[in-house]
């Protein structure tokens, strides 16, 4: 029982982090109705130009807020304008083929103009170990539990509470009503993209550190927080969080249980069942197509 609750509170702190990734998925999708399968290279990036700041010796709080800010106008703004904007009316199909081609080009960018080796990654956590009930959990593992779980939680609440949050959220289930209330929409578009951005730097700020900054680390990392998006309910913000952790949990332990051969299959095996029996995932809505 001590493993399990050890494997248990280690997969909460892995599944937060996708559930991060995860809920920039459902946010484009909600807002603009765009599948980003860069997702992954969108949290790589950002790790790698955290290092570049922290190496011509700016601390890592200030590293940050600069990676936020770059990390907007590149991977929000520049984005939205140069990839987004000009294939949607094509439909879907082209902004799918681009994404992944975005992602080869950000992979590949990275390992050719910076490294192909992987690099360490200050912790924003002490390295200690806390021994409760036996249990025993790193500071690592609760920190980013705790720091992710309020990102996301703070995102929704921005998204329930404020003006903006519900213009956002008007947007996506109706562009046309949302025009004819007054609300800008391209503005709003925009702020979601701005906020996938923001998440995939927090996300690129808890997960490197253990796994480490390499340029294919985003690959798996966006998998799985697509599945999780999947598996949670595409159309549902509280999907990504619950999809996450539900990824993240049985992956560990699957891997222990079972073995670490089958850990990265956990995503897929998961997001398969969940399609059959539940096409709109688990905390989903149903949509249904009118011809």
């Amino acid at each position: 029982m001590t493993d399990f609750l050890q494997l248990f509170f280690s997969g909460l702190a892995t599944g937060s982090i996708y559930a991060l990734a995860a809920l920039g998925f459902t946010l484009l999708w909600q807002a603009s109705g765009t599948i980003n399968f860069a997702q992954g290279e969108f949290v790589m990036l950002p790790a790698f130009m955290l290092l570049g700041f922290m190496a011509i010796g700016a601390p890592l709080l200030v590293s940050f807020v600069l990676t936020t800010l770059l990390a907007v106008l590149l991977l929000g703004w520049l984005f939205k304008r140069g990839v987004v904007d000009p294939l949607f009316k094509y439909g879907m199909m082209p902004i799918v083929v681009a994404t992944i081609g975005l992602s080869i080009a950000m992979r590949n960018g990275v390992r050719a103009g910076y490294s192909a080796e992987a690099h360490p990654f200050p912790s924003l956590f002490a390295d200690k170990i806390y021994n409760i009930g036996g249990v025993t959990i790193t500071l690592q593992d609760m920190g980013t539990f705790a720091l992710a779980m309020v990102i996301v939680l703070a995102t929704q609440a921005f998204l329930a509470k404020t003006i903006t949050g519900r213009a956002m959220q008007a947007v996506a289930q109706n562009t046309e009503s949302a025009m004819v209330l007054g609300i800008n929409v391209p503005r709003m578009i925009f702020y979601t993209f701005a906020i996938n951005a923001v998440l995939a730097v927090a996300a690129a700020l808890l997960v490197t550190p253990t796994y480490l900054a390499k340029f294919d680390m985003g690959e798996g990392l966006g998998t799985k927080a697509f599945f999780a998006a999947i598996i949670g309910g595409f159309n549902n913000s509280r999907g990504a969080l619950l999809g996450g952790l539900i990824v993240g949990v049985c992956e560990n332990l699957a891997a222990a249980y079972i073995s670490p051969a089958y850990k990265d299959a956990v995503a897929l095996i998961i997001f398969m069942v969940v399609i059959l029996f539940k096409p709109q995932g688990l905390l989903g809505k149903k949509e249904e197509r009118k011809v």
